[in-house]
């Protein structure tokens, strides 16, 4: 697959990771408080885990579906920064 269809994957793989950990932060903040911040943050997870899901599905179990050169470039590095935007608001969540 290459350097980015590997990069790709592992910043799919690592973005389900940290959704998954912060959809139970935000059902059990939105359980405890019934705010709507806490249920649109819950509801923005599970449509990120659903994005990063059916990536992760492409690239790992069916990557003949993969776009080839710059463009898997370009994929990647956006995978690559929402792997760090979800790191920092895992950290701001945690805190």
């Amino acid at each position: 697959m290459g350097i980015w269809g590997d990069a790709a994957q592992w910043a799919a793989a690592i973005n389900i990771v940290i959704l998954l950990v912060l959809c139970a932060i935000w059902a059990r903040n939105y359980r405890q408080f019934r705010s709507k911040h806490a249920l649109g943050l819950l509801v923005f997870g599970v449509l990120m885990l659903a994005e990063n899901g059916i990536a992760l599905y492409f690239l790992a179990i069916d990557p003949m579906l993969m776009m080839e050169g710059i463009k898997q470039q370009a994929q990647t590095t956006l995978r690559l920064l929402m792997t760090a935007a979800f790191a920092f608001l895992a950290w701001i969540t945690w805190d």
